[in-house]
């Protein structure tokens, strides 16, 4: 059984049919790439996985539960986490105290009261930081970081929720090729534990770090598969060159 069964998913929008009959399977252990042209509908089906939009039909079962109805915050006690494609960091709030209080979500509110979480959530913390190369910031605000450590401190705070899950949607977005690049190493040890599917514009990026692609035109899966048959799909190539 996949992770994550989406069937039959449609979302529309007055008349803009954002999707339309939409079937993916996602496996544990693996990174999945959404890629397609502008207003495919890849973040809405993000959103839809995620539960900050509900599906006009179709299915969604996540670790062989349907929660096609679930709250998001249902679907983040399940084990789905999603990182929007603008960061959301508290700037006025540390570095290490974003990364807190994402983890400190899940907690109960007695253990909140008595502060006892913050001492016994230090080692998680910290070693998200030293994961996402952002220990050496842990003090400082984080609306003093550079763009692309915004966005590698938001993955920490999505993977401080302990995800089976992780929905990125565009995070190279304003880096550097140089963050690029690191953003795909850092990711990588996450596999062993998270799965993870990625809206990502860089194709380049994308096509290094995913086991499968799904490409969706016009709210449609267009075509899936492993990487290099994506790469070879004729119609694939078509849509590319003619609307990307």
């Amino acid at each position: 059984m996949a992770l994550l069964e989406i069937r039959g998913v449609s979302k529309t929008f007055r008349t803009l049919k954002a999707l339309d009959g939409v079937d993916i399977d996602v496996q544990a252990g693996t990174f999945h790439g959404l890629i397609g042209p502008n207003g495919s509908g890849k973040s809405t089906l993000l959103k839809a996985i995620a539960g900050a939009h509900f599906a006009d039909s179709g299915t969604v079962v996540f670790d062989g539960h349907d929660i096609t109805r679930a709250t998001p915050y249902e679907r983040a006690r399940a084990g789905l986490s999603l990182k929007f494609q603008i960061t959301a960091v508290l700037p006025e709030l540390s570095v290490y105290d974003n990364v807190l209080l994402a983890m400190q979500s899940t907690e109960s509110l007695p253990r909140l009261l008595l502060s006892l979480s913050r001492r016994a959530l230090d080692a998680e913390v910290t070693g998200l930081l030293e994961r996402f190369r952002l220990i050496d910031r842990a003090d400082d605000l984080a609306g003093e970081l550079s763009h692309g450590q915004q966005q590698w401190l938001e993955i920490a705070m999505a993977l401080a929720l302990r995800p089976k899950l992780l929905l990125l949607d565009e995070p190279t977005g304003g880096m550097s090729p140089e963050e690029r690049h690191v953003t795909g190493k850092l990711l990588e040890p996450i596999k062993a534990h998270c799965a993870l599917i990625i809206v990502e514009h860089d194709l380049h990026f994308i096509r290094d770090i995913c086991d499968r692609l799904t490409v969706l035109d016009q709210g449609k899966v267009l075509d899936q598969g492993d990487v290099e048959a994506i790469q070879r799909s004729p119609k694939v190539q078509q849509v590319f060159t003619t609307r990307v």
